[in-house]
């Protein structure tokens, strides 16, 4: 009989399934349903209320179907053959070792992975461990790894409640709300002992012990080890260690980043791993340096300086921001209350310890950054896309006074994004008819693509309007909710089914609500804004999304202005603001946009990657030259822009007003002359051609290039194994992906 004590949760799942279903709790338990060809239905049918407000967790969903139900399934063949086609892939994908990491870089191993550390994972919107653009490129590098066959494990937080949720009151003020994470009903699994018991570290914060358990989330072959201080045997105060993402104060921030640094080397040291690579996404995770030089010196016995570049050959780190703000940094006083026993064990002297920190050495005032201590440590650092690059290696030349800015030692890897988890099922379906039933396989190849000239016009047009009325099916869903939720009058309540039209020019922008992003750069001539969705014989309509950081009162005020515009009369049912963005509203927003609009302040974007996840739908980008935009727009024959557009001067100035008025004109000139006039360009079938060769040449020039397949494949020849012969061997994902 077996031991329920130390059953799997999908083991226990699996028990409460009719046999012919068992292998839905294996799926169920493993992201890679969330990327795989026909997984939301086989989920969705089993009861499509349910996987609504279970928020698409599989694991919830088969936890409260009704054996009936369940039963009912068992005995439908068809239902039986779509289950067993995709347990078979799912083996298949499994056990494969044939992959192109195991060919390339035969050195990575699982024994000795790449740990991968990073303060939020976006994998899914049933996972809500995530914020925005950092956690999601996270998730996206994971799935990549995964299907590249790179041995890897992620290091992050488990958050009680996550990142907060946003409603917009009756005034359009952002308010912030928090709700727990039900981890007993996730795709999650604690890790135990032979006994059943949590395998748990301990470290010290605040003089108190605290312990800290380690649950797993499995993305394909990757797996996601999530650190948890919500334990009873903990200081209640310390239970919320891990309660909220970015959220409390400077206290609370250095104590979670010592949780991810410090316990996560403890965690893997548990769970008896030993990486070969430790690579620091954001200077969150910075203090895992600290520890990894801490077991050096006491497993060596030598001193701190002599174990330096030992630490600093396993290491490598990516900066992922040029804003200031982006960069954590904490006081002298405050690195003494967490550290004044740490040093000591490292055999420094506090000065000398503070000095890891400091960017000027000798300064009393200056604070301890992590961004500086990934950088002193780690034997390689990059930006994430070229211009990125030219950025950090300016920002942090101070690191470096006896070398010329050009050789600073930060270079780049653009950013991409995960094919399979960002493409729409009826886009890839289009892909796999005119590039091969493996093209999602094969990202990386220019001639591939090359195929996307012979699809005709009126299949991809038609596919791209479909996925646009989803997209205002759910805007107009997630609009009406809202509405209901404020309390508005019915009138209002029931305009939203009447919010948008499929068939006009729709604009997509949606991110984190942060001035630099000029969230309302498109109100800056609030009159001829209103000329321009106000039309009436070429109209336009536009969708926003996003979240302010609950401290940014700043953001908040952009959003509560974009509401007063969705209200106004001449427009209301042309504009809309959708609440509480996550993956799926991201998924949606960006599958069926014709256009999406990205105006931050130049160089402040690091790379992006929603733009990126538009171009493999056929969608096409209007955005500042700043981040992966500078190297993936080009220029046709006729001086225009050949896949996209560029808003405004590829030049820089410190004049805020300056580049405000600048960018706006260039972008009220291009929708004017340029996007407005080429969609409205409509044949008798209402087939807009030129636009379509615009979208081919996105497709074809962007997709290429911006996939985290290039990706992760420039992290493994520049970054985990540079000493690895790749150019032979080209870059292909499993094909069961």
């Amino acid at each position: 009989m077996t031991n329920t004590a130390v059953m799997t949760p999908a083991a226990k799942l699996s028990a409460k399934l009719p046999l012919p279903l068992k292998r839905l709790a294996d799926l169920a338990y493993n992201y890679w349903w969330s990327w795989a060809n026909g997984h939301v239905s086989l989920f969705q049918n089993i009861n499509p209320d349910e996987w609504q407000r279970s928020g698409h967790n599989p694991v919830a969903l088969l936890e409260s179907a009704s054996y009936e139900r369940l039963t009912q399934l068992a005995e439908d063949p068809l239902y039986l053959k779509r289950l067993q086609g995709l347990a078979t892939q799912f083996d298949r994908y499994m056990q494969e070792t044939d992959t192109w990491a195991s060919r390339v870089a035969p050195q990575l191993s699982q024994e000795h992975p790449v740990a991968y550390f990073c303060a939020e994972f976006g994998i899914h919107e049933s996972l809500p461990v995530y914020s925005g653009g950092l956690g999601i490129l996270a998730g996206d590098h994971l799935k990549s790894a995964s299907d590249l066959g790179v041995p890897m494990i992620g290091i992050g937080l488990l958050y009680r409640q996550g990142y907060f949720h946003q409603r917009l009151n009756r005034n359009g003020w952002q308010e912030d709300y928090y709700t727990d994470n039900p981890f007993e009903q996730m795709p999650l699994e604690l890790m135990t002992n032979a006994e059943g018991e949590p395998i748990t570290v301990q470290l010290q914060i605040r003089q108190r012990m605290v312990k800290i358990q380690i649950w797993r989330v499995q993305v394909g072959r990757v797996k996601l080890y999530l650190l948890d201080t919500d334990r009873e045997d903990n200081d209640p105060i310390d239970r919320w260690l891990t309660g909220h993402l970015y959220g409390g104060n400077q206290e609370t921030r250095i104590a979670q980043e010592v949780v991810l640094g410090i316990g996560g080397v403890k965690a893997v040291q548990a769970l008896g791993i030993e990486p070969t690579v430790y690579h620091l996404n954001e200077g969150h995770a910075a203090f895992c340096l600290l520890e990894l030089s801490r077991l050096e010196v006491q497993r060596t016995s030598k001193s701190f300086y002599d174990i330096e570049a030992s630490v600093r050959d396993r290491c490598v780190f990516t900066t992922h921001t040029p804003v200031p703000a982006g960069h954590d940094v904490f006081s002298a006083d405050l690195m003494d209350s967490y550290f004044a026993s740490f040093w000591p064990e490292l055999g420094l002297s506090r000065e000398q310890f503070l000095s890891l920190g400091a960017r000027r050495l000798g300064d009393p005032w200056e604070p301890f950054g992590m961004t500086v201590l990934a950088l002193r440590l780690c034997r390689g650092a990059n930006g994430v896309s070229e211009l990125h690059g030219q950025v950090s290696r300016k920002m942090w030349s101070i690191l470096y006074p006896d070398r010329p800015e050009d050789k600073v030692p930060i270079s780049h890897i653009t950013n991409g994004v995960h094919a399979r988890t960002w493409t729409a099922p009826l886009l890839s379906d289009l892909y796999a008819q005119y590039l091969g039933e493996n093209w999602s396989a094969r990202v990386v190849d220019p001639q591939m693509w090359a195929g996307v000239d012979q699809i005709p016009n009126e299949e991809l047009w038609s596919r791209h309007q479909i996925l646009k009325e989803r997209l205002v099916a759910h805007t107009r869903f997630k609009v009406k909710a809202s509405r209901q939720g404020r309390g508005e009058e019915p009138d209002q309540i029931h305009a939203a089914d009447h919010l948008l039209d499929p068939n006009i020019l729709t604009i997509g922008f949606a991110r984190r609500f942060s001035p630099y992003k000029r969230g309302a750069l498109l109100l800056r001539n609030a009159e001829l804004a209103l000329q321009i969705f106000g039309n009436s014989d070429r109209p336009v309509q536009i969708i926003f999304a996003g979240k302010a950081h609950p401290a940014d009162e700043e953001g908040k005020r952009i959003i509560q202005r974009l509401m007063e515009w969705c209200r106004h009369h001449a427009i209301r049912d042309r504009v809309a603001f959708i609440e509480d963005y996550d993956i799926y509203t991201a998924q949606k927003l960006i599958q069926g946009v014709d256009v999406w609009l990205n105006n931050p302040r130049r160089p402040l974007e690091a790379s992006g990657t929603s733009g990126q996840k538009v171009c493999f739908n056929g969608g096409l980008n209007c955005s500042v030259l700043d981040g992966w935009w500078c190297e993936g727009y080009q220029v046709g024959p006729d001086g225009k822009g050949l896949n996209g557009w560029a808003i405004g001067e590829d030049a820089n100035t410190s004049d805020q007003e300056l580049q405000d008025r600048i960018d706006s004109e260039s972008l009220y000139r291009l929708l004017t002359e340029e996007i407005v006039p080429l969609y409205y360009d409509q044949d008798a079938n209402g087939i807009p051609h030129g636009w379509i060769q615009k979208m081919k040449a996105s497709i074809k020039t962007n997709s290429v290039a911006f996939n985290t397949d290039r990706m992760v494949a420039d992290y493994v020849r520049q970054m985990y194994a540079p000493g690895a012969v790749v150019n032979a061997e080209p870059i292909l994902a499993s094909a069961l992906a």
